[in-house]
Protein backbone atom coordinates (compact mmCIF):
# COMPACT_ATOMS: atom_id res chain seq x y z
CA UNK A 1 0.00 0.00 0.00
CA UNK A 2 2.66 2.08 0.97
CA UNK A 3 4.29 1.79 -2.80
CA UNK A 4 1.39 2.33 -4.89
CA UNK A 5 0.71 5.67 -2.40
CA UNK A 6 4.02 6.93 -2.99
CA UNK A 7 3.63 5.94 -6.72
CA UNK A 8 0.55 8.11 -7.05
CA UNK A 9 2.54 10.79 -5.22
CA UNK A 10 5.58 10.79 -7.97
CA UNK A 11 2.64 10.29 -10.82
CA UNK A 12 1.20 13.97 -9.40
CA UNK A 13 4.47 15.01 -9.10
CA UNK A 14 5.86 14.40 -12.43
CA UNK A 15 2.25 15.78 -13.71
CA UNK A 16 2.67 18.93 -12.16
CA UNK A 17 6.08 19.66 -13.44
CA UNK A 18 5.11 18.65 -17.12
CA UNK A 19 1.83 21.13 -16.79
CA UNK A 20 2.66 23.54 -14.25
CA UNK A 21 -0.31 26.48 -13.11
CA UNK A 22 0.89 30.12 -13.03
CA UNK A 23 -2.08 31.58 -12.26
CA UNK A 24 -4.95 33.07 -14.73
CA UNK A 25 -3.60 35.70 -16.66
CA UNK A 26 -0.10 35.68 -15.80
CA UNK A 27 3.33 36.94 -18.18
CA UNK A 28 5.09 33.98 -15.89
CA UNK A 29 3.07 31.63 -18.36
CA UNK A 30 3.74 33.23 -21.47
CA UNK A 31 7.40 33.20 -20.47
CA UNK A 32 7.40 29.80 -20.02
CA UNK A 33 5.50 29.23 -23.00
CA UNK A 34 8.20 30.91 -25.14
CA UNK A 35 11.15 30.45 -23.46
CA UNK A 36 11.25 27.17 -21.36
CA UNK A 37 8.52 24.90 -22.26
CA UNK A 38 9.86 24.18 -26.22
CA UNK A 39 6.61 23.76 -27.15
CA UNK A 40 5.08 24.09 -30.69
CA UNK A 41 3.35 27.40 -30.34
CA UNK A 42 3.81 30.58 -28.97
CA UNK A 43 1.88 32.72 -26.48
CA UNK A 44 1.35 36.65 -25.85
CA UNK A 45 -0.99 38.69 -23.95
CA UNK A 46 -4.50 38.33 -25.08
CA UNK A 47 -6.59 39.25 -22.11
CA UNK A 48 -6.36 41.98 -19.40
CA UNK A 49 -5.17 40.57 -16.18
CA UNK A 50 -8.39 41.93 -14.76
CA UNK A 51 -10.57 40.59 -16.75
CA UNK A 52 -10.38 37.06 -15.28
CA UNK A 53 -14.67 37.23 -14.18
CA UNK A 54 -15.05 37.93 -18.16
CA UNK A 55 -12.87 34.98 -19.43
CA UNK A 56 -14.73 32.50 -17.46
CA UNK A 57 -18.22 33.88 -18.71
CA UNK A 58 -17.59 33.81 -22.50
CA UNK A 59 -16.69 30.06 -22.03
CA UNK A 60 -20.51 28.85 -22.44
CA UNK A 61 -20.52 25.49 -22.81
CA UNK A 62 -21.19 24.49 -19.36
CA UNK A 63 -20.65 20.86 -18.35
CA UNK A 64 -18.79 18.96 -20.96
CA UNK A 65 -19.48 16.00 -19.41
CA UNK A 66 -23.33 16.42 -20.61
CA UNK A 67 -22.42 18.31 -23.83
CA UNK A 68 -20.70 14.52 -24.73
CA UNK A 69 -23.92 12.32 -23.65
CA UNK A 70 -25.79 14.84 -26.21
CA UNK A 71 -23.86 14.91 -28.60
CA UNK A 72 -23.78 10.83 -28.63
CA UNK A 73 -27.15 10.58 -28.37
CA UNK A 74 -26.71 11.91 -32.47
CA UNK A 75 -26.67 9.59 -35.04
CA UNK A 76 -22.84 9.02 -36.47
CA UNK A 77 -21.79 10.29 -39.86
CA UNK A 78 -21.37 7.63 -42.15
CA UNK A 79 -19.92 8.26 -45.78
CA UNK A 80 -21.30 6.50 -48.75
CA UNK A 81 -17.68 6.24 -49.43
CA UNK A 82 -15.01 6.53 -47.19
CA UNK A 83 -11.64 8.45 -48.63
CA UNK A 84 -8.45 6.86 -48.94
CA UNK A 85 -5.64 8.06 -47.02
CA UNK A 86 -3.77 9.11 -49.61
CA UNK A 87 -7.08 10.89 -51.18
CA UNK A 88 -6.39 13.88 -48.29
CA UNK A 89 -4.87 17.23 -49.38
CA UNK A 90 -1.94 17.86 -46.61
CA UNK A 91 -3.56 21.05 -45.84
CA UNK A 92 -7.02 21.88 -46.63
CA UNK A 93 -8.40 25.53 -45.96
CA UNK A 94 -12.13 25.99 -47.45
CA UNK A 95 -11.23 29.74 -47.90
CA UNK A 96 -9.27 28.69 -51.44
CA UNK A 97 -11.90 25.94 -52.07
CA UNK A 98 -15.02 28.24 -51.42
CA UNK A 99 -13.90 31.78 -52.06
CA UNK A 100 -16.94 33.22 -52.89
CA UNK A 101 -18.23 32.48 -49.58
CA UNK A 102 -16.90 35.50 -47.21
CA UNK A 103 -18.45 34.29 -44.15
CA UNK A 104 -15.38 31.63 -44.04
CA UNK A 105 -12.82 34.30 -43.29
CA UNK A 106 -15.20 36.35 -40.79
CA UNK A 107 -14.62 35.96 -36.73
CA UNK A 108 -17.52 36.78 -34.70
CA UNK A 109 -17.76 38.23 -31.39
CA UNK A 110 -20.18 36.99 -28.64
CA UNK A 111 -19.49 40.26 -26.41
CA UNK A 112 -19.90 39.72 -23.48
CA UNK A 113 -22.17 36.48 -22.97
CA UNK A 114 -21.66 32.63 -22.71
CA UNK A 115 -22.99 32.26 -26.16
CA UNK A 116 -20.55 30.35 -27.65
CA UNK A 117 -22.37 27.54 -28.46
CA UNK A 118 -24.84 29.18 -30.50
CA UNK A 119 -22.17 31.64 -32.29
CA UNK A 120 -20.02 28.27 -33.31
CA UNK A 121 -23.50 26.61 -34.90
CA UNK A 122 -24.68 29.46 -36.58
CA UNK A 123 -21.24 30.86 -38.30
CA UNK A 124 -20.91 27.47 -39.65
CA UNK A 125 -24.67 26.95 -40.59
CA UNK A 126 -23.74 30.00 -42.55
CA UNK A 127 -20.76 28.72 -44.43
CA UNK A 128 -22.64 25.34 -44.87
CA UNK A 129 -25.70 26.87 -46.36
CA UNK A 130 -23.36 28.97 -48.81
CA UNK A 131 -21.02 25.89 -49.57
CA UNK A 132 -23.73 23.90 -50.38
CA UNK A 133 -26.00 26.47 -52.88
CA UNK A 134 -22.49 26.59 -54.97
CA UNK A 135 -22.39 30.53 -53.53
CA UNK A 136 -25.65 31.42 -54.20
CA UNK A 137 -27.14 31.81 -50.73
CA UNK A 138 -25.10 34.15 -49.10
CA UNK A 139 -26.97 35.14 -45.28
CA UNK A 140 -25.69 35.09 -41.69
CA UNK A 141 -27.99 33.04 -39.62
CA UNK A 142 -28.93 34.50 -35.97
CA UNK A 143 -26.82 34.25 -33.13
CA UNK A 144 -29.60 36.39 -31.51
CA UNK A 145 -32.23 33.87 -32.73
CA UNK A 146 -31.29 31.00 -31.41
CA UNK A 147 -29.47 32.29 -27.99
CA UNK A 148 -32.74 34.14 -26.74
CA UNK A 149 -35.52 31.66 -28.29
CA UNK A 150 -33.59 27.74 -28.10
CA UNK A 151 -35.08 26.99 -24.25
CA UNK A 152 -34.00 23.46 -24.73
CA UNK A 153 -30.32 24.08 -25.65
CA UNK A 154 -29.51 25.60 -22.08
CA UNK A 155 -29.05 28.94 -20.44
CA UNK A 156 -28.60 31.51 -22.77
CA UNK A 157 -25.72 33.68 -22.46
CA UNK A 158 -24.81 31.33 -19.20
CA UNK A 159 -24.39 28.86 -21.48
CA UNK A 160 -25.85 25.80 -24.01
CA UNK A 161 -25.05 22.73 -25.85
CA UNK A 162 -23.97 22.38 -29.45
CA UNK A 163 -25.45 19.43 -30.06
CA UNK A 164 -29.31 20.84 -28.97
CA UNK A 165 -28.34 24.02 -30.98
CA UNK A 166 -28.59 22.21 -34.33
CA UNK A 167 -31.11 19.75 -33.13
CA UNK A 168 -33.23 23.71 -33.18
CA UNK A 169 -31.78 24.29 -36.41
CA UNK A 170 -33.62 21.12 -37.63
CA UNK A 171 -36.70 21.28 -35.64
CA UNK A 172 -37.49 24.91 -35.31
CA UNK A 173 -35.48 26.78 -38.23
CA UNK A 174 -33.47 30.24 -37.66
CA UNK A 175 -33.67 33.65 -39.07
CA UNK A 176 -31.00 36.00 -40.72
CA UNK A 177 -29.06 37.74 -38.47
CA UNK A 178 -25.99 39.60 -38.71
CA UNK A 179 -23.48 40.86 -36.04
CA UNK A 180 -24.09 43.61 -33.22
CA UNK A 181 -24.86 46.80 -34.97
CA UNK A 182 -24.77 45.48 -38.31
CA UNK A 183 -28.78 46.02 -39.50
CA UNK A 184 -28.49 43.05 -41.25
CA UNK A 185 -30.63 40.43 -41.71
CA UNK A 186 -34.05 40.07 -39.72
CA UNK A 187 -32.64 39.66 -36.17
CA UNK A 188 -29.05 41.47 -35.79
CA UNK A 189 -27.02 40.50 -32.67
CA UNK A 190 -27.89 42.74 -29.85
CA UNK A 191 -25.52 42.54 -27.39
CA UNK A 192 -22.48 44.61 -28.42
CA UNK A 193 -19.12 43.77 -29.35
CA UNK A 194 -16.30 44.37 -26.94
CA UNK A 195 -12.95 44.12 -25.83
CA UNK A 196 -11.83 41.34 -24.59
CA UNK A 197 -8.31 42.54 -24.66
CA UNK A 198 -6.25 45.11 -23.85
CA UNK A 199 -5.55 47.21 -27.04
CA UNK A 200 -8.24 47.37 -28.87
CA UNK A 201 -10.64 49.72 -31.13
CA UNK A 202 -14.03 48.35 -28.96
CA UNK A 203 -14.69 49.44 -26.00
CA UNK A 204 -14.09 47.14 -22.92
CA UNK A 205 -16.68 44.22 -22.14
CA UNK A 206 -18.00 44.26 -18.43
CA UNK A 207 -17.96 44.45 -15.80
CA UNK A 208 -20.79 42.31 -15.47
CA UNK A 209 -22.42 39.82 -18.31
CA UNK A 210 -25.28 40.94 -20.53
CA UNK A 211 -28.88 39.38 -20.04
CA UNK A 212 -29.83 36.72 -22.58
CA UNK A 213 -32.04 38.98 -25.08
CA UNK A 214 -35.46 38.43 -25.35
CA UNK A 215 -37.15 35.51 -27.90
CA UNK A 216 -38.84 38.25 -30.34
CA UNK A 217 -40.34 36.46 -32.97
CA UNK A 218 -40.49 39.34 -35.26
CA UNK A 219 -37.84 41.22 -37.70
CA UNK A 220 -36.28 44.55 -37.22
CA UNK A 221 -38.94 47.04 -39.13
CA UNK A 222 -36.10 47.81 -41.52
CA UNK A 223 -36.54 44.10 -42.32
CA UNK A 224 -38.96 43.18 -45.08
CA UNK A 225 -39.60 39.89 -45.27
CA UNK A 226 -41.80 38.67 -41.92
CA UNK A 227 -39.85 36.49 -39.62
CA UNK A 228 -42.06 33.16 -40.01
CA UNK A 229 -41.08 33.45 -43.95
CA UNK A 230 -37.18 33.82 -42.77
CA UNK A 231 -36.65 30.56 -41.07
CA UNK A 232 -34.24 28.54 -42.66
CA UNK A 233 -33.85 24.91 -41.49
CA UNK A 234 -31.21 21.72 -41.50
CA UNK A 235 -32.44 18.50 -42.43
CA UNK A 236 -30.13 16.32 -40.79
CA UNK A 237 -28.19 16.74 -37.55
CA UNK A 238 -25.51 14.34 -36.66
CA UNK A 239 -21.99 13.67 -34.75
CA UNK A 240 -18.64 13.01 -36.61
CA UNK A 241 -15.58 11.18 -34.73
CA UNK A 242 -12.73 9.91 -35.67
CA UNK A 243 -10.00 12.05 -37.72
CA UNK A 244 -10.07 11.14 -40.86
CA UNK A 245 -14.06 11.08 -40.98
CA UNK A 246 -13.88 14.67 -39.59
CA UNK A 247 -11.22 15.72 -42.09
CA UNK A 248 -13.16 14.16 -45.08
CA UNK A 249 -16.51 16.00 -43.39
CA UNK A 250 -14.56 19.36 -43.95
CA UNK A 251 -13.57 18.65 -47.26
CA UNK A 252 -16.97 17.54 -48.24
CA UNK A 253 -19.65 19.88 -46.46
CA UNK A 254 -17.74 22.36 -44.97
CA UNK A 255 -17.28 23.27 -41.26
CA UNK A 256 -18.21 21.83 -38.27
CA UNK A 257 -18.94 22.86 -34.46
CA UNK A 258 -16.82 21.26 -31.87
CA UNK A 259 -16.66 21.88 -27.87
CA UNK A 260 -13.27 21.92 -25.51
CA UNK A 261 -11.82 22.21 -22.62
CA UNK A 262 -10.46 25.45 -22.23
CA UNK A 263 -7.05 25.60 -19.84
CA UNK A 264 -5.59 29.52 -18.95
CA UNK A 265 -2.46 29.15 -21.27
CA UNK A 266 -4.88 28.59 -24.49
CA UNK A 267 -6.12 32.26 -23.38
CA UNK A 268 -2.46 33.58 -23.80
CA UNK A 269 -2.36 32.26 -27.99
CA UNK A 270 -0.71 33.74 -30.15
CA UNK A 271 0.70 31.42 -33.03
CA UNK A 272 1.89 28.42 -34.14
CA UNK A 273 -0.33 24.96 -32.89
CA UNK A 274 -1.67 25.15 -29.42
CA UNK A 275 -1.06 21.92 -27.34
CA UNK A 276 -1.84 22.25 -23.64
CA UNK A 277 1.34 23.13 -22.11
CA UNK A 278 0.11 24.87 -18.27
CA UNK A 279 -2.18 25.89 -16.09
CA UNK A 280 -5.32 25.24 -14.78
CA UNK A 281 -9.28 23.88 -16.08
CA UNK A 282 -11.62 26.97 -16.64
CA UNK A 283 -14.44 25.85 -18.56
CA UNK A 284 -15.95 24.83 -21.69
CA UNK A 285 -16.09 26.42 -24.85
CA UNK A 286 -17.87 25.89 -28.41
CA UNK A 287 -16.01 27.09 -32.07
CA UNK A 288 -16.18 26.39 -35.33
CA UNK A 289 -13.64 24.08 -36.98
CA UNK A 290 -12.66 24.73 -40.41
CA UNK A 291 -9.93 23.44 -42.14
CA UNK A 292 -7.11 21.21 -41.30
CA UNK A 293 -2.66 21.39 -42.16
CA UNK A 294 0.57 20.80 -40.66
CA UNK A 295 2.63 23.43 -39.64
CA UNK A 296 6.42 22.24 -38.86
CA UNK A 297 5.67 18.94 -38.79
CA UNK A 298 3.14 19.23 -36.82
CA UNK A 299 -0.55 18.02 -37.82
CA UNK A 300 -3.39 20.93 -36.65
CA UNK A 301 -7.30 21.61 -37.32
CA UNK A 302 -7.57 25.08 -38.23
CA UNK A 303 -10.27 27.24 -35.83
CA UNK A 304 -12.67 30.03 -35.85
CA UNK A 305 -12.96 31.36 -32.64
CA UNK A 306 -16.06 33.82 -31.50
CA UNK A 307 -13.92 36.68 -29.44
CA UNK A 308 -13.48 39.21 -32.51
CA UNK A 309 -10.12 39.39 -34.45
CA UNK A 310 -7.95 40.73 -32.60
CA UNK A 311 -7.49 37.52 -30.19
CA UNK A 312 -4.95 35.34 -31.15
CA UNK A 313 -4.19 34.69 -34.55
CA UNK A 314 -6.61 37.17 -36.18
CA UNK A 315 -9.06 35.79 -34.05
CA UNK A 316 -8.33 32.01 -35.57
CA UNK A 317 -6.19 29.41 -33.70
CA UNK A 318 -4.69 26.05 -34.88
CA UNK A 319 -4.86 23.29 -32.14
CA UNK A 320 -3.37 19.58 -32.46
CA UNK A 321 -4.91 16.93 -34.84
CA UNK A 322 -4.78 12.84 -34.24
CA UNK A 323 -4.95 12.71 -30.24
CA UNK A 324 -8.58 14.69 -29.36
CA UNK A 325 -6.24 17.41 -27.58
CA UNK A 326 -8.58 19.03 -24.84
CA UNK A 327 -11.44 16.71 -26.08
CA UNK A 328 -11.94 18.69 -29.55
CA UNK A 329 -12.36 15.85 -31.18
CA UNK A 330 -15.01 13.82 -29.38
CA UNK A 331 -17.57 16.13 -29.62
CA UNK A 332 -18.10 17.42 -33.49
CA UNK A 333 -21.58 18.46 -34.44
CA UNK A 334 -23.26 19.20 -37.75
CA UNK A 335 -26.16 19.17 -40.25
CA UNK A 336 -27.11 19.85 -43.53
CA UNK A 337 -29.02 22.70 -44.55
CA UNK A 338 -32.41 22.41 -46.59
CA UNK A 339 -32.30 24.21 -49.56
Amino acid sequence: MLQLTALALLIGLSAARMYPDFGLLNDDQINYINNIAKTTWKAGRNFNPLDVAHVKRILGVPDLQKSMYLTRQLPQKTFERRLDSYEFPENFDPREKWPNCASLKEVRDQGDCGSCWAFGAVAAMTDRICIQSNGKVNFHFSAEDLLSCCNQCGFGCQGGYPSAAWNFYQETGLVSGGQYNSSEGCRPYTIPACEHHVVGKLPPCGPEEYPTPECKKQCESSYKIPYKADKHFGVKTYTVSGEENIMQELIENGPVEAAFSVYSDFLDYKSGVYQYTSGSELGGHAVKIIGYGVENGVKYWLVANSWNPDWGDKGFFKIRRGRDECGIESQIVAGNPKL
